[in-house]
């Protein structure tokens, strides 16, 4: 375990944005009969899903958050000295989209830019990077955009993956403050791990060809996909999740001497239902603290945890002081723990683009 401590930095603002094009999951049919739909459905808990169209990419989401951010805090263009942006599914392998986006949202151009590469653990991954950049005394305010559309990346005739993903893009603002007390990251990873969830071609091992553009039967199930399509072992990445993740959450508490009762809520990244019932029932948390968005936005990737934030804790977290417990896992396999203080944190309403 990687445990990293800050004082005084934290999330004075938050915001999303998600596609307005709903997808109903029972009605996702297709590829599949609905008795088949119906049953896959009904065990994930992932009932509505949003896509974004062929035309707009995660960086579209994160900038329709960002204008909300900024149009409601008031905050000026020109103090922003810190701008990240988080993905796997960005507009292009170069140049990085962070560096697009300094100018499109009007930026100035000392403002300190650039993207992070990580999967569904990547919101907790980004907020320790520029956590520990706002320990320099020349930053002031950091923007951290962190979106994805999966929608795009996996193949609607792969049952395995097919009705869990979902588009969406958060925007946070993060300062310094005394008000933020002490934060602590616990942040782990395992290569050992890396083909249980993988696209395989399409980067610089295994470039674009025809070859793996074309799709096949990848197993005795009839399932089908190409090679620049994710794949995922679902029942290896449940042994996994179920061993790592509430052993991680128990030592990040044991290690900071919180109780887990003192904790006002825990946010999860949104995988599925199940999983994080059972992460709960081993460590005997309250339900009634453990916000989900799974059954309406399905898995976001990197941008469940912030999501759940700003869909369902808006009204809690505004005008007051509450500590968080955010725990995520996914492709690496990669996954952290972090607790923080919200401290009369703006919550925006969700944007529909």
């Amino acid at each position: 375990m990687a445990l990293l401590q800050f004082d005084n930095v934290g999330i004075s603002a938050m915001a999303a944005c998600v596609p307005h094009t709903v997808i109903d999951n029972y009605r996702y049919t297709q590829y599949f009969s609905e008795e088949d739909v119906r049953k896959v459905v009904d065990k994930i808990g992932i009932y509505e899903r949003r896509f974004a169209d062929a035309k707009t990419c995660s960086s579209d989401l994160c900038f329709a958050a960002a204008e909300r951010l900024l149009k409601e805090t008031g905050i000026e263009r020109n103090e922003i000295d810190l701008l990240v942006f988080l993905s796997q599914t960005p507009d292009y392998r170069m140049p990085a989209t962070s560096i697009i986006l300094q100018e499109r949202l009007g930026l100035k151009k000392s403002v300190v830019a650039f993207d992070i590469n990580l999967g569904c653990s990547g919101f907790l991954y980004g907020l320790s990077v520029i956590y520990s950049l706002m320990q320099q005394q020349n930053l002031h305010k950091a923007l951290f955009l962190d979106g994805e559309t999966r929608s795009k990346v996996y193949s609607p005739k792969d049952r395995r993956s097919a009705f869990l993903f979902g588009d969406a893009g958060v925007a946070a603002l993060i300062e310094r403050g005394e008000k933020f007390g002490k934060s602590y990251f616990s942040l782990n990873s395992d290569g050992s791990k890396a083909d249980l969830i993988r696209i395989e071609g399409g980067g610089y091992r295994h470039p674009s060809s025809l070859d793996t553009l074309r799709e096949r039967v990848v197993d005795e199930y009839g399932n089908i996909r190409n090679d620049e399509q994710g794949y995922m072992r679902g029942s290896d990445v449940f042994n996994f999740v179920i061993v790592e993740i509430p052993k991680d959450i128990k030592r990040l508490l044991d290690v900071t001497n919180i109780n887990k009762d003192d904790v006002d809520y825990y946010v999860f990244h949104q995988a599925n239902e199940f999983i994080n019932s059972y992460i709960a029932k081993k460590l005997k948390l309250d339900f009634a603290k453990i916000p989900s968005t799974i059954h309406k936005y399905g898995n976001t990737s990197s941008v469940s945890v912030p999501l759940t934030i700003v869909s369902e804790l808006r009204e809690q977290l505004c005008h007051s002081d509450k500590r968080l417990l955010l725990s995520a896992f996914g492709v690496g396999m990669s996954w952290g723990t972090a607790i923080l203080h919200f401290a009369d944190c703006h919550i925006c309403n969700i944007v529909e683009l």
